[in-house]
């Protein structure tokens, strides 16, 4: 089951975010700081950053974090699926393909992603479901870089 986040997420919310960036999913940590600053955005307003729990059999099993923007290139609004976590022991089990066909329905005209090139895993599922590799190089400038 996919649900939108709620105030009594908190704790989850925080503890599977910890366990995504210690993964080898994420090239580099998050500050605490910074995904606490995320979950009160996320309960103060949906208008950028939008945040989903992911259940199964009653249990929480992951998250998964969407950012709005709009591409005059897309010609509408583009959801970045920024962060999605499943939990080990609940891979494999249909989760990350029904929060994409979730996805889906949330009425973009594209959904962009990105993973870390050696994360075949991910790349394969996500290849499995139509999204293709952009021929972009992707820049950043950080205001609050990580240390």
């Amino acid at each position: 089951m996919i649900r939108k986040i709620a105030e009594q997420d908190r704790r989850d919310y925080l503890r599977l975010t910890e366990e995504f960036y210690r993964s080898d999913a994420v090239w580099h940590d998050v500050p605490q700081e910074y995904r606490e600053r995320t979950f009160e955005e996320l309960m103060r307003s949906d208008c950028y950053v939008q945040a989903y729990m992911l259940e199964q059999d009653g249990q929480t099993a992951g998250y998964a974090l969407t950012a709005k923007t709009y591409s005059q290139e897309a010609g509408g609004i583009v959801i970045w699926i920024d962060e999605i976590y499943i939990s080990p022991e609940y891979r494999g089990k249909g989760l990350g393909k029904e929060f994409f066909a979730f996805a889906e329905t949330l009425g973009a005209a594209r959904l962009r992603l990105e993973a870390e090139p050696d994360n075949e895993r991910a790349i394969a599922l996500y290849r499995s479901l139509g999204y293709k590799e952009l021929p972009y190089l992707q820049m950043i400038k950080e205001k609050n870089p990580l240390s």
